[in-house]
């Protein structure tokens, strides 16, 4: 059997600009692929198992992996939520030593800490995939950066518009387009739910050495008309609750709407969904002539290939 490397993604930070960029046009080549209906060639996971391991619900990235899993040739197992000894009171490090023995990939959405898979990444025999913790979602910006590849040739040099909370998929976006050369991103968030400032900090760094911009307000005043894109996400973050009861006022000026979307007349709109009409989008705009957001949920598919494929590199 082929001997295969086993790398993790816990961070988009895990990843080199080369990494990132080769995961992106990989995903961005399966794309292309499939449009043209052709198959990945052979079965480049062959021999490996894949497990899936989701405590928060989901729809596309569950989807994604498991299909992906076997359309590159591996074996799945899909566990639950109240399927682990976790729940019984194993630790972390032992549920993470005993499935490094028996699984060469594990795609896990906790909504929690990452430090717990982290732990779980704490050896070389079973790579760790993070399909979503509470500070990040680095799969979501990874099949967002594969959307805009496959819609504009590239990444570098675009301008996009992030509307809405400062979630974990904003936090992957910033932290995915600053990487690329001569990005403008305009993030405005509701007062008290932007980007968290380390974030943010890290991001405008990167994008300073990429000769990109990252700039964050909280209105909606000013807004630059020569997008590419316009991006949000449902307001309600998946496995998260918000303390201030009154916070769907403090919202309600963040809708993307048909008024809001004439203002950039030649851009797309993404969504990393599920999405709520109504609420962060309206229904002409989600179901609109400019929404590639069912595209950008098919290529979680694409990505997640690319990713499981990178984790399981032959060595070189």
């Amino acid at each position: 059997m082929t001997k295969r490397t086993s790398r993790h993604l816990i961070s988009l930070d895990d990843l080199s600009d080369a990494e990132l960029r080769d995961i992106v046009e990989r995903g961005a080549a399966l794309a292309r692929r499939a449009a043209a209906g052709e198959a990945v060639d052979g079965a480049p996971l062959a021999g490996d198992v894949v497990g899936v391991y989701f405590r928060k619900t989901s729809t596309r990235t569950r989807t994604a992996f498991s299909s992906g899993a076997l359309r590159l040739g591996a074996g799945l197992i899909a566990y639950g939520p109240d399927d682990l000894q976790l729940n019984t009171g194993e630790s972390t490090e032992d549920t993470g030593r005993v499935m490094a023995r028996m699984l060469d990939v594990l795609v896990a959405r906790t909504a929690g800490d990452p430090q717990e898979m982290r732990a779980w990444a704490a050896q070389h025999r079973m790579a760790v995939v993070n399909a979503m913790s509470a500070e990040e979602h680095p799969t979501q910006a990874l099949a967002d950066l594969t959307t805009l590849t496959e819609r504009f040739g590239a990444v570098d040099g675009l301008a996009v518009l992030y509307v809405g909370e400062g979630n974990n998929s904003a936090v992957a976006l910033a932290l995915g387009l600053a990487r690329y050369r001569g990005v403008r991103l305009e993030l405005r968030t509701p007062p008290g739910y932007g980007l968290p400032a380390g974030v943010l900090e890290r991001a405008r760094h990167l994008a300073g050495a990429h000769g990109s911009t990252v700039v964050e307000r909280h209105d909606l005043a000013q807004l630059p008309a020569d997008l590419d894109a316009v991006y949000t996400t449902r307001w309600q973050t998946t496995g998260t609750s918000k303390p201030d009861p009154d916070w769907r006022r403090v919202f309600a000026p963040f809708q993307v709407d048909e008024r809001l979307m004439e203002h950039a007349p030649k851009a797309v709109f993404l969504h990393d969904l599920p999405a709520h009409r109504g609420e962060e989008v309206t229904a002409g705009v989600l179901d609109g002539p400019a929404s590639i957001a069912f595209q950008q949920a098919e290529n979680k598919l694409h990505s997640a290939m690319a990713v499981l494929e990178w984790c399981r590199a032959v060595p070189a």
